[in-house]
């Protein structure tokens, strides 16, 4: 018998409830990787671990997801391997896809299906990335949004015992590098100082609102005062903003997925980062997708509606879905009907078993 070849493993770093985390995990279950190849290793987001000096070594933006991947010509068991980290969701995806598929070099030991999430024509690459690029810009920023989400005083205080615990651990954590990097317990560059720093008073911002969210405005001095109502506009203007990005993906994605009835790259960026809009304006995983997108229109506000123009039994037959039970004249959103796709998908139940986040 042959002897088995050696195969390295790729590690990806992230963290559970990350939105951009759960875009590789997504593809790694879509594109039939196996368990051993691949490992998961979570960064605690919570307690900073993404602002260690170890991980920064891996990701200078201390950001998750990392891909780290053996090169391809040190495969061979006999050279010792060396390694690339890949940064970034979107080009993580890309290199996930390419390298388990009928054309790959790439040794694997799953046996699954391996199907292409790559565009197959220059335009439908173009609306792709196009959807892409607008799900990560700073008005559909979903991070943005999770700090964001009180837009009044009664908004603000429950926002504020959720996510105070959350951001007193990585401003403690952050606290202590610096500290120990001027006491030379820890060796950084004066880069990474700065990064620190920089990183501590942008959480110390969030800190100063949140710990306050309990009184009055009439009980806060002028400045704390100040900082909440900067606040309070900061996250309305957000959530106005999402009103403009909803509208453009209604408009951009063909439905039921965003390139018709295949399941491409970006529709892995668009359930995550539509899972976790749904998660912040209270949906539930076992809602349907009128549900979830009327949580979401009334979550935005000022009467806001997406269209309801996309057939529903079109929608279902598209996604391979039963539609026995559904009226011919029956509309919805093609978010809603790309919600109602997405969620009968293994790889969504699988990532999003414990609830959505």
């Amino acid at each position: 018998m042959a002897e088995a070849t050696h195969v390295p493993k790729a590690s990806l770093y992230h963290y559970h409830s990350s939105v951009w985390s759960s875009v590789p995990i997504l593809a790694l279950e879509e594109k039939g990787y196996g368990p051993d190849e691949v490992d998961l290793k979570e960064v605690d987001l919570a307690k900073g671990e993404n602002f260690m000096p170890s991980y920064l070594r891996l990701n200078p933006q201390g950001t998750v997801p990392t891909l780290v991947v053996p090169l391809e010509k040190t495969l061979s068991p006999e050279i010792e391997s060396r390694y690339k980290a890949i940064q970034d969701s979107k080009a993580i995806v890309e290199f996930l896809d390419k390298s388990r598929s009928v054309q790959s070099r790439t040794h694997t030991t799953s046996s699954a299906p391996a199907p292409s999430l790559t565009p197959a024509t220059i335009g439908f690459s173009t609306l792709s990335n196009q959807i892409i690029e607008l799900l990560h810009s700073p008005s559909a920023d979903p991070n943005a949004l999770f700090y964001m989400n009180a837009r009044s005083e009664e908004e603000l205080r429950p926002l504020a015992e959720k996510l105070l615990p959350f951001l007193r651990g990585k401003r403690d954590t952050l606290a202590k590098l610096l500290q120990d990097s001027e006491s030379g317990a820890v060796h950084a560059s004066e880069k990474t100082k700065a990064f620190w720093q920089v990183k501590k008073l942008a959480v110390d911002k969030f800190i100063q609102v949140f710990e306050e969210a309990g009184k009055s405005t009439s009980e806060l001095s002028d400045e704390a005062r100040q900082r909440r109502e900067e606040f309070l506009q900061s996250a309305r203007t957000a959530w106005g903003g999402l009103r403009e990005v909803l509208t453009t993906l209604h408009k951009e994605i063909i439905g039921p997925y965003t390139l018709g009835d295949q399941l491409s790259i970006a529709d892995l960026h668009l359930a995550a980062w539509l899972t976790h809009i749904a998660f912040l304006v209270g949906a539930n995983a076992d809602e349907d997708g009128n549900t979830v997108i009327g949580r979401i229109e009334a979550h935005v506000g000022d009467g806001f509606n997406l269209p309801k123009d996309f057939s529903v039994a079109e929608a279902r037959r598209r996604a391979g879905l039963a539609a026995s039970n559904v009226d011919s004249t029956e509309r919805q959103s093609k978010l809603a009907a790309f919600w109602d796709a997405i969620k009968e998908r293994a790889s969504w139940k699988k990532v999003y078993a414990n609830g959505l986040h």
